[in-house]
Parts: structure tokens; sequence; C-alpha cells
């Protein structure tokens, strides 16, 4: 249990895009209760989610996005879990990419969800990815981020479908107008907190990327 009503799942396996693969260890965050919660991205391996769930009613399966390593197992734990699979559809294509004969639920901007007693509302993030969404959880102090923001800066933006200049945009326009204290809860790695991680704003733009 990493904080009130989030609990972590790690788990190891390939990134590929481009003709390229990297081996990664990615976050899988549950939020919710003791009865009902939902899942933050399906990576490599649908068993130790599940175990992690332990029988309680899951809302929904969430991908933050829709590179392979985190919507891996998407389908199978959709069926294992009995919840609807989420994506925005800007990332059709890199859902095809991987499950071309599966099919999911689009999501959109504004979009609320209830889990637990906890609402989260999808904030469209573009730039690491075109349909990049980050969940963000009023009660909780919370924003679950995909791979639009990390402890350490923004979200890689050197393969296809993706821009540095947009992923700056949601940063600087979704993400950095919550509370400064608000806890990142990244797709891989560490937490942080958008006010730990905005000061850098700047020195962002200058470097590029």
């Amino acid at each position: 249990m990493t904080g009130s009503n989030i609990e972590r799942v790690v788990t190891h396996g390939v990134f590929a895009l481009d003709g390229g693969s990297w081996e990664v260890d990615n976050n899988i965050w549950i939020v919710g209760d003791d009865d009902e919660v939902i899942v933050f991205d399906a990576a490599h391996d649908a068993a130790p989610i599940v175990m992690a769930v332990g029988g309680r009613h899951v809302a929904a399966v969430i991908c933050t996005h829709g590179h392979n390593d985190h919507i891996t197992v998407a389908p199978e734990l959709g069926a294992a879990l009995d919840a609807p699979v989420l994506l925005h559809a800007g990332d059709d294509m890199l859902w095809q990419m991987t499950h071309p004969d599966k099919e999911f639920r689009t999501v959109e901007d504004g979009a609320t969800l209830r889990a637990g007693g906890i609402e989260l509302r999808a904030l469209h993030t573009p730039g690491h990815s075109p349909g990049s969404v980050c969940w963000y959880a009023p009660e909780l102090g919370a924003v679950f981020s995909g791979d639009t923001l990390f402890h350490g800066g923004p979200g890689a933006t050197g393969r296809s479908y993706s821009d540095f200049p947009t992923i700056l945009d949601s940063i600087s326009g979704r993400l950095g107008t919550l509370p400064a204290d608000t806890i990142v809860y990244t797709g891989h790695g560490d937490t942080t907190t958008i006010g730990d991680e905005i000061i850098h704003y700047d020195d962002w733009v200058t470097r590029g990327h």
C-alpha cells in the first residue's frame, strides 16, 4: 500500500516501437477500497495484477496510453476481471499494433469514473502519445500520469506519434494547474508531486528534447 486507497504492482517486460525494444519496469496502480477498484494499465503480466485485485469488483481497466508496455495484457485482464478496458481513441493506431483483433471502450477528456467512493477525472494530455490521458483524483490529492510526467520531467517524445511541444503544453495547461502538493503516480519509477516538477518547466523548454 503506497497511500490511502492506492496500491502498486510492478511488472517487468519489453517496450517495443519503431523497430527498437527496451526492457522496462511498469507501475500498475489499483485505486479504490476493499470492495471496488479501478486498475491503471495492463503491463506485461496479468497474474500479479489479478492477485492484487483479490476478487474485488473492478469498475474499469484504464490504459493511460496505447504503448505496448501499458496494454500488453489489457484484453486478457479485462476478461479475467470482468471489466471494460478504456483507452482514448487518439491511440487506436498504437492499440492496433498490439491487439489488432480486440476492442476497447473509448474515453474522452473530462470523463469521470468512480470506484470505492473515489472520483477520477480524465485529463487528455497528448504529447507522449496522441491519446495519453492522466486521471485526477481530487479526494486523494493524486494524479495518475502514465508516461506524461515523471519524477524528473516529461515523458519521452523521441518516437513515432509523440511531440515535445505538445507534451509541454499538456503539462503546463492541464497538470500544472493542479494543486502543487498533488502526488503524481507515474507509469514508471518513483512518485513525485506537481510542484516539485513544474518548477523546472522553463528548464525543459530551454533544453528541448
